[in-house]
Parts: structure tokens; sequence; C-alpha cells
């Protein structure tokens, strides 16, 4: 069994200078579990980003198969973790687990698709533009760009996901995957489970003979504001809240050299379900959506908070039968006191509110969520009614009643922004609410149909992101492979020598990866 040390990561040394003591707890019994962790003191956190600092050179400038096997490496040392680990995990988050054993998967997973990105090449972007000396009226010098990581990065542990959205997540993953070190805050909700895997990361990192400062991690709930306003940090990963999202963004927007802060926050997720499925086959759906929302207790991110059908028999049996489901939900124990804490605030809210009914879910008691469902008026939604946009985390979901097409098109065209949207229909129907989808397109990182979100496949094409608020930057995704291009930026070389340019940009291409070169995707040499 791991001995928790609870000691700050920095430059590849324990440090442990500050005075504040931290405990991590079980999150059924809520008693203190084996080990202290010492918060950081704004000393160590200067020593933390400038070890990243020092470490990017020479990060930057190792080849994509030597980051590809530090990444490979990562994942091994993920999955050769016993027992005790898990056992860890599942006490400090009340998770089960088999879930924590499919996270784990999941995270080792990523780690190596970002190593197969690296083998590939195209996350280089190369585009040459060769020189034409004879081009009138003007000659055109030899321009060559390619993508270089930013520099270090700050990345904020999630509570929800303890492994793939943590300390060797995908935020972790594809910056170091860019060639940036890392800076991890660790969460306060899951500090062993954080130590176990950074303890990984670091034997990973001296079995792949990396830079000291490649990988560093602190504790502390008074960190983050230290961490993001140091002038090393170049970038910014977050998991999160709404309003923690956006306090992360002021900070980074107030300094002298303003930073990118790449943060998923909120997202209700709308599921809408057309006529003719539920005429079809709206018991089941009933069924399948009232999992949807429970699941994992509801604390995911792309947890369906709110259901809107147009008035209809159909839809009205649709709703009585939904409403049995989630009275026969038994109620689960949260991550930990805080989240729980957070979810009945929610609930007040919603319950105090005169536009809202409350359809089912037993009354709030003991240490368990209670599952949740509400009734409101298309009308909150068309008026902009903050309450019925904002994520409640946990096991609740509301449902909208519209009286037709234009209405339902008008309440998605109320919607916020959101990471996904669901459509339930027949073939035949799907094919009539084209429109749906077109207006889907605007608010949404990605659109499902007869599917429900809470699932999120790591892979090449998915999206993980959305509009404000639920991402604080549109163009990009936190899952799959295209999170890469989060931390890179380009470089333009302008009439240099072959001798001088990277390997990514040299004439003979000794890297054989597909280039841009005169506007025609080629891989031979020039």
């Amino acid at each position: 069994m791991t001995t928790i040390l609870g000691h700050n990561y920095i430059g590849g040394r324990r440090s442990a200078e500050g005075s504040v003591r931290l405990h991590s707890l079980d999150a059924s019994s809520g008693q203190a579990l084996p080990g202290t962790f010492f918060q950081a003191t704004e000393a160590e956190v200067d020593a933390a980003a400038r070890a990243a600092a020092a470490a990017y050179p020479h990060y930057r400038n190792l080849s994509a198969e030597r980051r590809a096997a530090f990444l490979d490496a990562i994942a091994d040392e993920l999955d050769a973790l016993g027992d005790d680990f898990v056992a860890t995990v599942c006490r400090e988050t009340a998770l089960p687990a088999a879930r924590i054993q499919g996270e784990r998967g999941r995270t080792s997973g990523q780690l190596r698709l970002f190593a197969k990105v690296l083998r590939r090449g195209d996350f280089y972007g190369a585009r040459i533009d060769r020189a034409l000396p004879q081009r009138q009226p003007l000659p055109r010098p030899d321009l060559r760009q390619y993508r270089i990581g930013l520099g270090p990065v700050a990345v904020f542990g999630a509570s929800n996901f303890p492994l793939a959205f943590s300390t060797a997540g995908g935020d972790t993953a594809s910056a170091l995957a860019a060639g940036c070190p890392v800076v991890f805050k660790a969460h306060s909700g899951h500090m062993a489970t954080a130590e176990w895997v950074a303890d990984a990361i670091q034997r990973a990192a001296e079995r792949s003979d990396m830079p000291a400062g490649v990988f560093n991690m602190i504790y502390g709930g008074g960190v983050g504001e230290w961490l993001v306003k140091h002038p090393a940090i170049q970038a910014v990963g977050f998991t999160g809240s709404l309003k923690g999202g956006n306090a992360l963004g002021q900070m980074a927007a107030s300094r002298a050299q303003p930073i990118p802060v790449f943060a998923e926050m909120s997202s209700i997720n709308p599921v809408i379900l057309l006529p003719e499925a539920l005429k079809l086959r709206g018991e089941k759906i009933a069924a399948e959506l009232s999992g949807s929302v429970t699941l994992g207790c509801g604390q995911f991110c792309t947890n369906p908070g709110l259901i809107i059908g147009q008035r209809s028999p159909e839809f009205s049996a649709f709703l009585e039968q939904f409403r049995a489901q989630m009275n026969q939900q038994a109620p689960q124990t949260m991550l930990n006191a805080g989240t729980l804490l957070s979810y009945n605030r929610g609930l007040a809210e919603l319950h105090e509110h005169p536009g809202l009914r409350h359809l089912a879910g037993q009354a709030q008691q003991g240490g368990q969520a209670q599952p949740q469902l509400f009734q409101a008026d298309v009308r909150l939604l068309l008026e902009g009614d903050p309450l019925l946009q904002e994520e409640v985390f946990g096991p609740a979901t509301v449902v909208i009643e519209v009286e037709d097409r234009a209405q339902l098109g008008a309440a998605v065209q109320a919607l916020r922004g959101q990471l996904t949207a669901t459509l339930i229909g027949e073939a035949q129907e799907l094919l009539e609410y084209r429109w749906l989808g077109e207006l889907l397109q605007e608010k949404v990182g990605r659109i499902l149909l007869n599917g429900y979100p809470t699932g999120v496949e790591v892979c090449e094409a998915m999206v993980h992101g959305g509009p404000y608020p639920a991402t604080s930057d549109p163009r990009g995704t936190s899952v799959g492979t295209l999170a890469i291009e989060r931390f890179l930026r380009p470089v333009c070389f302008q009439n240099y020598p072959d001798a001088l340019l990277p390997e990514a940009l040299q004439n003979a291409n000794p890297l054989g990866i597909r280039r841009l070169v005169d506007g025609q995707m080629s891989e031979p040499a020039l």
C-alpha cells in the first residue's frame, strides 16, 4: 500500500513548506482519511511555475516520438496501479469500483490516443509556400509554418471525474502532447487519488528521461489565483462550475499579459422529444431518459437537465410514465458534502420558483441525493429566466411543454450555449425536423440523434465543447484529439536556410508527415 506523503510536486521533488494542513474525506461517511496534505505557499506556487518554465524549452523541442513514449509510459503506470488505488478513489468519491476501473481505462486510453497523434504528425499543421523570385509585380519569399506548444499550462482538477478530467486527464494529456509542461492544481475532493496518479506520472517521467519540471502538482484551496496570475503560465485548463470558470477567466484577462482560459463550465443539455417517437415508444424513452438523468447520481457535465416536448396526448402519457420512472429512482451518495450542499441549494431555488411545479422525487434527507423532476412554463425559457438555463449539478431535470413547432423553434433559439443537444425521433420525422438540427448547430458542440448524452467517446471526431456558458472558448474541445490544438500556436519562418528549419518544415521531410506545399497536400520531400 502506498503511503500518502501529502507534499507538493515541484520540479521532480516534493515540497511541504506551508503551515496549512488539509485532509481528504471519505465521501460516504465524511470522516477524514489517512494522510495529511500541505497547502502550497505562494513561494511554492512560484517555484512550480518556474520549474515548468525551465522545462519548457527542452520539452517542446523533444521529438514527437519522445513525447509519445512519455504519454505511453504514463498510461502503463496508471494501468499497473492495483486494488489499493481503486479503493482509495472509491472512498474519496463514493463512486463504484467498476466506474473507477472504466474511468482509468479511459484515462490511459486517451493518453495513448494522443501518443498516436504525435506519431502521426498532423498536429504540426505544417504549411510551406516556396519562394517565387520571378513573380510580378513582387517576388514571394519562402514562407513555412508549423505549430509549437504555448508554454506552461495550469490545469485544475475536476470533482466529478477523479481520473479522466483530473491529474493525468484530458487537459494534462493534451497539454503534454502539445509540448507544454503542466502545473496541476489537485482537487480538494480527491487529494489522495491525485497523489497516486502524480506518483505514476513522476515514474513515467523518470523512465522517459523527461525534464524535471515537465509535471508539477500543488495542493490547496486558495492557491489558484497565484497560479493563474503567474507570468510563466501561458494557458489554463479547467472543468467545473460557471462561477469558477468565470473567476479564472477574469484573473487571466487582468494579467499584464492576458492568457487564454479553456474552461468547460455549465450545460443543461436539452433533450427534444419528437411526437412520432413518443407515439411509438414513449414508455421506453421514459425509462431510458430517467436512467440517463440519474446515471452516476447526475454528476456528469452532459446530464440531461432540460426535456422539451410538443403538446399532445402522447406527450402527456410520456410525462406520466417519466414521472413514475423518476419516482422509482433510488437516492445516491454524491461526490462529497460540498456537492450535496450545492445540489440542495439548486433544488431549493427550483422549489421556490413560482413558474415551476414539482412532479416527482422524495424530499431531501440524510447524506444522499434524491432524484427530482420539475415542470416549467415555456414562457420562462422564452423570456430568458436565468434559473431555467442554469445547471443543477445532480440527478434532477426540468421538463417543458411547447405548443407547436413554431414555439419549439423559439424555445431552441432562447437556449444559451450547450455542450450537447439530443433529438429523439423516428426516421421520417427527423427529416421533417431537419430545420431543428440547423438551429441546434448554432447552440451546441454535439448533436445526438436517438441516444443520450451521458457518454463521451474519446476519439478523433468528438467535440466536448460549445458556445458560452458551456465553455469559455467555443473553438475547441476538451475531449478527443482536437483538444491538442488549444495548447498550440503557429510560428512562421521566412527565408530560413534549410539547416535551421525544424524537421517538420525541412525540404527532405525527414518526419515523413503530410504537409500543405504550395496549396497542395504532399508527403514526399521537396
